[in-house]
């Protein structure tokens, strides 16, 4: 291949190559979009009646949002959408509002269909204007987030200081961020509780009981980010809040993130595929739905790429941490994503026996941050050889955060040094923050002087031309064939197989989605 005139940067990239790599990026990434543009799913079709207005759940827990769409699928299937047929039953039989309806339908007592074109547009009319109030909500909420910006100020330094709370009771949770934000956190994460991620259904209200992590819900983040509120009032910036959208819910949890303001989500395109055996299609149908409303919500997303590390080497496998990268890229930009709000993710996992491996880490860490100049890019600490010898964690702690300072790192996960041992202690916080504000203080600045040698250039394009490869195969053979063969963290994973088919539909003609439409056409 020629060489073109190389980016501007420390590592020198051959422009041709990142040109090319992103190519081929979209040219895996399109077939795809064009699957998730053909289909549509349970979690998206309740997702838009959330939008809409329904709330509360069963005596069992169930949402009522469940309840309506099992009912429209049970009547006309999912392949129409299920706006026009919940809204033309609503306005047909005169309930009140969609919960009195879902609760109808729970106990049998209506029945839907789909009206013939002609008769819709009643329907669609009503739809599309409850559609509108819940994203106009959102709206609102992400106007604000910049006024609370504007008042309270970012933090003074980047990387941010991103922590992680998760006691599994919301009540413990929200003293515990407090005092994070308070010794120095810039964004905190609540962790959910294990097994989230395969409910198909999102609990409701305030919950206290959670597994190594507390439950995504609404309340929950309307609880949380009214203390971070105050806490942002009380330390003089805005603190940020994240959870995460992923799973069998994710369009949903997007939605009432959107909907209660809060500020990044963990939003990868193939994370549930790989790590939790959802169905390929059905996550990429709700990635896409749910990034269009983080694009709404100004909310940014923290991809996943570090998983990978977690299953497979990360000198060998360095690439597909890049290829995945581009192709989330890709699907972010095409769903409406700005560049700010790309938060890729990559990790410190290299095994620190290995010779050179800090040269390693340096390498791949600055390939991603001179691939994505204007991404804020998540940091991701050791976790796979982190053994149990917290004084070793500590130090590897610190050379994560080195690492991060010297290649302009814009979202620092804090490592914990009691990773692999216990769900840390708030003392263990207060040590690992202490090493994250030594490392900024002393070498935050570092980067402008950094001019990485040969071996973190060779190192760094070697890893883009194995990229480069690897999209050329996918390309040829396409993206789901790709994941089916185990080449991202490897992890095998079949378009035919895993949780959530059930839930995936084809579009009909005629499909009515009023949140796909207000979305896509960028109307505020």
């Amino acid at each position: 291949m020629r060489k073109g005139a190389p980016v501007g940067g420390k590592l020198g990239l051959d422009a041709r190559t990142v040109a090319r790599a992103r190519r081929l990026a979209a040219a895996a990434g399109k077939p795809v979009v064009d699957l998730a543009k053909t289909h549509t799913t349970v979690a998206v079709e309740r997702a838009t009646l959330r939008l809409a207005g329904i709330t509360g759940a069963d005596p069992d827990g169930i949402p009522w949002v469940n309840r309506l769409v099992d009912a429209v699928a049970a009547d006309v299937g999912l392949g129409h959408g299920v706006a026009v047929p919940v809204f033309d039953a609503l306005l047909r039989d005169g309930h009140a509002d969609l919960t009195l309806l879902a609760q109808k339908a729970a106990a049998g007592s209506v029945h839907f269909e789909v009206p013939n074109p002609g008769q819709q547009g009643r329907a669609r009319r009503a739809a599309t204007a409850a559609v509108r109030r819940g994203i106009t909500r959102i709206d609102r909420r992400r106007r604000e987030r910049d006024r609370l910006i504007a008042r309270h100020g970012d933090p003074q330094q980047r990387p941010w200081i991103y922590l992680i709370v998760a006691t599994g009771d919301i009540y413990e949770d929200i003293p515990q961020a407090q005092a994070a934000a308070r010794a120095g956190a810039d964004v905190i994460a609540v962790i959910r509780s294990t097994g989230q991620s395969l409910l198909d259904y999102v609990p409701e209200g305030a919950t206290r009981e959670g597994f190594a992590g507390t439950y995504a819900t609404q309340e929950n983040f309307r609880l949380m980010r009214a203390a971070l509120d105050a806490t942002s009032k009380e330390v003089g910036r805005y603190v940020r809040l994240t959870n995460y959208a992923s799973g069998l819910c994710m369009p949903e949890i997007a939605a009432l993130a959107g909907l209660e303001r809060l500020d990044m989500m963990l939003n990868d395109s193939m994370y549930g595929i790989l790590f939790r055996d959802i169905n390929p299609i059905r996550t990429f149908v709700d990635q896409r739905f749910s990034r269009q409303i983080h694009a709404r919500a100004g909310i940014i997303i923290n991809t996943g790429e570090d998983n990978y590390l977690t299953t497979a080497d990360a000198v060998d496998a360095a690439h597909t941490v890049t290829v995945s990268q581009l192709l989330n890229e890709y699907f972010a930009t095409e769903a409406g994503l700005e560049t700010w709000q790309l938060g890729l993710g990559h990790a410190f996992e290299i095994n620190p026996d290995l010779p050179e491996s800090f040269r390693l880490e340096l390498a791949h860490a600055l390939l991603a941050r001179e691939l994505f100049p204007g991404a804020p890019l998540k940091w991701m600490p050791p976790t796979r050889h982190m053994t149990g010898d917290v004084f070793r964690g500590n130090l590897l702690d610190g050379f994560f955060n080195l690492a991060g300072a010297l290649t302009g790192q814009g979202i620092l996960l804090v490592g914990m040094m009691t990773e692999a041992v216990v769900t840390p202690w708030l003392s263990d916080r207060d040590i690992a923050l202490q090493n994250v504000r030594y490392v900024l203080r002393a070498a935050g600045n570092l980067h402008e002087d950094f001019t990485p040698g040969s071996f973190i250039q060779n190192r760094a394009a070697t890893v883009l031309r194995e990229a480069v490869a690897l999209l050329e195969r996918i390309v040829d053979d396409g993206l789901l064939d790709a994941i089916a063969d185990g080449t991202f963290g490897i992890m095998r994973r079949p378009a035919d197989r895993g949780r959530g088919l059930d839930g995936v539909a084809r579009r009909e003609d005629g499909y009515c989605n009023p949140a796909e439409e207000i979305l896509e056409g960028g109307v505020r």
